[in-house]
């Protein structure tokens, strides 16, 4: 990391930390000692964190990740008596403290990078399902193994996941409960790419580099126009007004004056 462009904040133990480095952001889920399992107080963070993102033009790129080589354990179950233990608990617990967190990953305009190592499982591959990209070290470990506590994958969390791998692998997933690997995960299409645990770092902050060296006007469009069609609803006139909103942009002129000219593009995001 670069000395003097680097800032970062660090919250409390059980924490989400941001740290930046120019245009780019890594957001850490950190619970040692527990395998980065998401407490309450980490969800509300996640979403304040993202949201602080959100809506700062300067970032290039979010990666998520985790801290000591796990990316989460899921929730914090020690955490459900107190916190879900009733009809009420629950749906306020699922409702109005993960799916909003979620919801904030989902809704960053900026593209998100998941760096998945150690376990990634129940509430860690929620989050991981929001992101754009998946990037996994070789012998990361997958599931949702919930049925084995009693209770289904929410309605606002399973979304996620059903985008992603559609009805029949969501349902495997869920009703068989097992834990998997990553060879296993990256054929379900849950993953972008698999690397060696050595490399997953560096493929992880170059694939970062690759995204910020292409116009950030453009990424923001592509989230938007993609999660638009995947809905399924038709086309109006004013996503096709947002789309085309690029034409007239600096990035644009930008991209297309650098490669006549045979330079490396400098894009604004304008």
């Amino acid at each position: 990391m670069n000395k003097h462009d680097a800032s970062s904040v660090e919250l409390a133990p059980d924490s989400v930390q941001l740290t930046r480095e120019g245009g780019l952001a890594w957001v850490t889920l950190s619970h040692p000692g527990r395998l980065n399992a998401i407490t309450v107080s980490m969800w509300n963070q996640l979403r304040v964190v993202f949201d602080t993102l959100s809506a700062d033009d300067s970032v290039r790129c979010v990666i998520v990740r985790g801290e000591g080589g796990q990316f989460a354990a899921g929730a914090d179950i020690r955490e459900f008596p107190a916190v879900r233990g009733d009809l009420s608990q629950v749906r306020h617990y699922h409702q109005h403290i993960l799916a909003p967190a979620l919801q904030a990953v989902a809704d960053c305009p900026h593209p998100v990078v998941a760096q998945l190592e150690g376990v990634c499982v129940g509430g860690g591959l929620e989050i991981a399902c929001q992101a754009d990209l998946r990037i996994a070290g070789a012998s990361t470990r997958f599931g949702v193994p919930i049925n084995k506590l009693g209770f289904p994958m929410a309605p606002d969390e399973m979304r996620g996941l059903l985008a992603l791998v559609g009805r029949a692998t969501t349902m495997a997933i869920l009703l068989e409960g097992r834990v998997f690997d990553a060879g296993e995960a990256l054929s379900l299409g849950l993953l972008t790419r698999v690397v060696p645990d050595a490399e997953l770092a560096d493929q992880t902050r170059a694939c970062a580099e690759r995204i910020m060296r292409g116009a950030p006007l453009a990424a923001r469009i592509n989230k938007r126009q993609s999660r638009h069609l995947q809905q399924g609803a038709p086309l109006d006139e004013s996503h096709y007004q947002d789309f085309f909103s690029y034409a007239d942009s600096h990035d644009h002129r930008e991209g297309v004056d650098a490669f006549l000219a045979g330079r490396t593009p400098v894009f604004t995001g304008d």
